[in-house]
């Protein structure tokens, strides 16, 4: 599989690529700093050198699948990049696109979001416009219908570590053995890639928690 990872060299970003590179896919970096990327996975590396709301079709088309792990300092960008991939890709049934969304736009028990809670205790923060701005992705996502899109979510507590097991969900927050609604990067990366190479939710937003 013809793998392209936007933000490859973020904290999950390089997980997932390197996830996916074990497993035998051709993956390649589409990233700003392409040094970045040859130091972290190799000279031999396949980069795309490229700001990501400058990309376009001409870059992607080459891929199966694109993987969207994207941060921004300006929050507004991750809406930007997500309208701007799916109208690359519309009316397109082979190309995958990956969205990378974060915890806030998953559900409790009592069908409220998350992001309720983290405005009640963190609303004056300056990073808080970026969990509002991925339920608003998430939100626009849920209205595609003639895209071949999926889009992945963290639990709560999204922490370094290897790949172990793990159990899937849809849009709730869930919890391990331990009570802690906690996932690894390894093991967030090894669900997203799983999903890619057994695709089981289409049109759809998954998560996943460790066991």
């Amino acid at each position: 599989m013809r793998i392209g990872i936007i933000g490859a060299t973020g904290h999950v970003g390089s997980a997932v690529f390197k996830e996916a590179q074990s497993r035998g896919h051709e993956v390649t970096a589409l990233v700003r700093d392409g040094s970045k990327a040859k130091k972290l996975f190799g000279e031999g590396t396949p980069v795309i050198e490229k700001d990501a709301l400058s990309l376009e079709a001409a870059d992607l088309n080459q891929f199966d699948v694109v993987v969207d792990a994207f941060a921004s300092q300006k929050p507004y960008q991750h809406l930007d990049l997500a309208t701007k991939l799916i109208s690359l890709f519309r009316n397109d049934d082979q190309t995958r696109l990956m969205f990378i969304v974060g915890s806030s736009s998953l559900k409790k028990a009592d069908g409220t979001r998350m992001l309720d809670d983290v405005l009640k205790m963190f609303a004056n923060e300056p990073w808080i416009a970026t969990p509002i701005q991925q339920v608003h992705e998430v939100d626009y996502l849920q209205w595609v219908d003639n895209v071949n899109w999926s889009a992945l979510s963290p639990q709560v507590n999204f922490v370094p570590g290897e790949k172990t097991q793990y159990r899937i969900g849809t849009d709730e927050v869930m919890e391990n053995k331990a009570g802690k609604q906690e996932v690894s990067f390894g093991n967030f990366a090894g669900a997203l890639v799983d999903e890619l190479e057994n695709p089981q939710h289409y049109q759809q937003r998954f998560t996943v928690v460790d066991d």
